[in-house]
């Protein structure tokens, strides 16, 4: 089976060494499940020709807000659509997460509470999961169709669903620890409330479901779909 990556940005040069680039922590992520990747930088203008040439997609995520103005969002919106119409599975990740909502309707907007930054505990099919968050930006309303699968107080729509080839999270189960502990040095510093900060960094010890939510994944992009 062929997953097509559409990379909505790039990891931060100065940790890019020991983790590499976001398409790649997906295939990491992913390894041993028998998948084929092609990656389509989609954030530098490259896009796939049509929904059909992958048999299932990836969003990643991205620094960029799905709401700004620019001259790639518009047509990933558009392929978003049409991966939706051919009912190919899809799965968003925080971006991705939020362009999938905002493509079918929904409405993506920075949130009044604030931020969410390292673990971070959500309810998925009524268990809890620990998966790293990085976000400011949420879903804040729903498309039509779309189901909440799990969330928190902060983040109601943290897991969303569609039909049953559609499935976005708003933490990232593809981040290890160690790349929030770089993004709390490198990115979050100034820009993240510090408290925020130096309590995520407190837990960057504790294991995470990101082994979890993997196996979920591609067990979720192999299922037979009528």
């Amino acid at each position: 089976m062929k997953i097509g990556i559409l990379q909505t940005g790039h990891s931060p040069e100065d940790l890019f060494g020991p983790f590499g680039d976001y398409d790649g922590m997906f295939r990491d992520m992913l390894a041993g499940h028998g998948f084929e990747f092609q990656t389509w930088a989609v954030v530098d203008g490259i896009f796939p020709e049509s929904a059909t040439e992958a048999d299932g997609w990836i969003i990643t995520g991205s620094k960029h807000g799905a709401y700004e103005p620019h001259a790639w969002i518009p047509p990933l919106e558009d392929l978003v659509r049409e991966i939706n119409a051919a009912k190919r599975p899809l799965a968003g990740i925080c971006f991705g997460h939020q362009i999938i909502a905002q493509a079918l309707g929904g409405k993506v907007e920075k949130y009044s509470g604030g931020w969410a930054v390292g673990q971070v505990t959500y309810e998925q099919d009524g268990k809890a999961l620990t998966l790293n968050a990085w976000h400011q930006d949420q879903v804040v309303e729903r498309p039509e169709g779309a189901r909440i699968l799990g969330g928190n107080e902060f983040c109601e729509n943290g897991i969303l669903a569609y039909g049953d080839h559609i499935i976005s999270w708003q933490p990232h189960p593809e981040f290890p620890n160690g790349f929030v502990g770089g993004l709390i040095e490198k990115r979050g510093r100034g820009v993240v409330p510090d408290a925020l900060l130096e309590d995520a960094a407190t837990k960057l010890e504790t294991p995470n479901d990101n082994l979890q939510i993997a196996t979920f994944l591609a067990e979720f992009m192999k299922k037979e779909r009528t």
